[in-house]
């Protein structure tokens, strides 16, 4: 995977890209990310970037040259052409299916803005999507970048040391992920169920997709809505109903 990231301020992702799993990734040659700092693309001798709105207003508007420029010399020996992804909060909101879709491409062109917003011309005619990380103000585009930047990463073969984690992950299948235990097995009298002790892998599995529909009922039952669901599963989800019409 390349991530091609253009930012006024690339030092705001090294922090980010030289630790944790994604400092692995880059160490193993599995990514590679080019910050590109797209006021060296403005063509005037002040390196200007932003310019005030047509028709008044206020704030400052990213112009387009710098970032059509900039995202043009990236292409320039590229054949195939990339997403282009501008981070925005009019954006579409990212999820992880969202994530599992850009894994599924080789390389990346992420645009983080600043200021008041875009001049309009780059969401029409360069960018071919939109994301926004949720309904809140930021600063500008870069954490939401490092968001998806590091959700994308998660799922490139050979980046977890255990690849079952990016499969069970919450969201990766629809639901929120199961709850976790370990040792030891009795802490200041709270007990670690018994089932997970019982090395019985059937009832372990059958406990873990009951917990995990358990979660998603209690805290995001709008996600049920888009999950298969098993016989078993509705069966096990109408007792969690039951057992709640009669605390009512």
């Amino acid at each position: 995977m390349r991530f091609d990231v253009l930012t006024l301020f690339p030092e705001m992702f090294h922090g980010f890209l030289n630790s944790s799993i994604i400092k692995r990734a880059h160490e193993k040659g599995i990514v590679q990310t080019n910050l590109v700092n797209f006021r060296e693309f403005a063509k005037d001798r002040h390196r200007t970037v932003d310019d005030t709105p047509y028709g008044g207003g206020g704030g400052m508007v990213l112009k387009p040259e710098p970032i059509f420029e900039a995202v043009d010399h990236l292409l320039q020996d590229v054949s195939d052409r990339p997403p282009i992804v501008l981070m925005s909060p009019q954006g579409e909101p990212f999820t992880q299916r969202k994530a599992e879709a850009l894994a599924r491409h080789s390389h990346l062109i992420f645009i983080c803005g600043h200021y008041e917003g875009y001049d309009e011309r780059i969401r029409q005619y360069l960018c071919t999507e939109e994301i926004s990380i949720g309904d809140y103000v930021l600063t500008g585009g870069e954490l939401p970048a490092m968001v998806v930047m590091d959700s994308v990463t998660r799922l490139i073969p050979g980046v977890l040391g255990n690849e079952v984690s990016a499969v069970t992950d919450s969201f990766s299948t629809g639901l929120l992920e199961h709850p976790h235990y370990t040792r030891p097995a009795e802490y200041r009298g709270y007990r670690v169920p018994e089932v997970l002790l019982s090395g019985h892998h059937r009832n372990i599995e059958k406990w873990r997709r009951q917990e995990s529909l358990r979660r998603t009922w209690e805290r995001r039952p709008d996600l049920l809505k888009s999950v298969e669901l098993t016989p078993e599963d509705k069966a096990f989800l109408q007792s969690l109903e039951r057992v709640q019409g009669k605390r009512e």
